[in-house]
């Protein structure tokens, strides 16, 4: 009896986190806090879902709808179905809307390079389509989505401008291009460079260069996203502090976007979202295909309050920490970079309730921790 009363209290401590304050609120005077939807929780299917996001969240990120190949997957072919009603959803519950994403080498169909051959196109006819679907896809919603993932993952690990289509037709001014464009079709927008592995300096300076340059050349970047799908143990915090400090004092704002915590056991030295990268299945990998264990419980709420204390000591230079992903039952992390894999990297477990976590992130913007 006495162990059931004792889960009982916790159960209520939890609850009693949740009731106090929501994220949105616990953040408000700071930052706002975001989540990326899927297609499900747009299309509106899961109410508990839905109920969840209002009441939780301040901005939405969609995570495939607005990609090139949802949207426009055929030459003079659009799909806007459910983007309008991503954005309509946004609008209805008074949310910052972000666009994601413009210009990306993963996610765009080969017809957008190439010819009725085959063959590569040239640079004046990429940089049309280029333009063509900018113009079409935010001018569609000008004035209703407040910000633009305008280009991204367009850095390296090596350190240099990533090899893609993009890259090899137009040539660099390519990420140019596409913020002049986005510019031209709503100038009140947001545009930002969306990249993770920023935390790495070799990446991070590349990073920091590019945005340099675009500002020289007087092409306005309002901020910079740092992907956060982050591990209990990577990146560090000082190379996370590192990475805020570098973008902000070029005037643009720094957003947290992406931001799950994995606590599965590394396949291999990977970091970041290459969605390339993927490894065979095995036991040691999935050392909790049924539950979370309490200790790690508590691990993963110490993690995201180490977290939240950072960006909360940033929050004069960070305007958005977006999670990628509602619950742990829809994150991509149970199939990246492992697929199969039982993963627990959100502050809600996969029935909608509150973790540890959640309480614990609560708890730094109450001054508590």
């Amino acid at each position: 009896m006495f162990r059931y009363l004792a889960a009982i209290a916790a159960l209520l401590m939890v609850a009693g986190c949740a009731a106090r304050a929501t994220l949105k609120e616990a953040y408000s005077k700071d930052f706002l806090v975001g989540v990326a939807l899927n297609k499900e929780q747009i299309e509106g299917k899961r109410h508990r879902e839905t109920a969840l996001i209002k009441k939780q969240f301040d901005s939405i990120t969609p995570e495939n709808v607005l990609k090139w190949e949802k949207v426009h997957p055929e030459p003079n072919v659009y799909n806007f179905e459910l983007a309008d009603k991503y954005v309509e959803f946004g609008k209805k519950n008074n949310m910052f809307i972000v666009g994601h994403t413009l210009v990306w080498h993963h996610q765009t169909p080969r017809w957008v390079f190439e010819d009725e051959n085959g063959k590569p196109v040239d640079r004046d006819t990429l940089l049309k389509r280029m333009k063509d679907h900018i113009f079409t896809v935010v001018g569609r919603y000008k004035g209703r989505v407040d910000g633009w993932d305008v280009v991204n993952e367009a850095v390296s690990s090596g350190g240099r401008l990533r090899k893609t289509r993009w890259l090899d037709i137009i040539g660099d001014d390519y990420i140019a291009k596409a913020f002049e464009y986005a510019r031209e079709a709503d100038p009140n927008a947001e545009l930002y460079y969306n990249d993770y592995d920023l935390w790495i300096k070799g990446h991070r300076v590349v990073a920091v260069h590019l945005v340099k340059n675009l500002q020289a050349a007087g092409v306005r970047v309002d901020g910079v996203g740092l992907q956060g799908h982050w591990t209990l143990d990577s990146p560090p915090l000082n190379e996370i502090e590192a990475t805020i400090e570098a973008f902000a004092e070029l005037g643009v704002k720094v957003m947290i976007t992406e931001l799950d915590v994995s606590v599965l056991p590394s396949a291999s030295n990977v970091t970041g979202a290459d969605i390339s990268k993927n490894f065979e299945l095995r036991k040691e990998l999935n050392p909790y295909p049924n539950r979370l264990p309490a200790e790690m419980q508590k691990k993963l709420a110490k993690r995201y309050a180490d977290l939240f204390s950072l960006f909360y000591k940033h929050a004069d230079a960070i305007s958005r920490v977006t999670f990628w992903g509602l619950h742990d039952g829809v994150s991509w992390r149970h199939n990246w970079p492992v697929r199969g894999r039982t993963d627990y990297p959100l502050l809600f477990d996969s029935h909608c309730r509150p973790k540890p976590a959640f309480g614990a992130v609560i708890k730094v913007a109450e001054g508590d921790e």
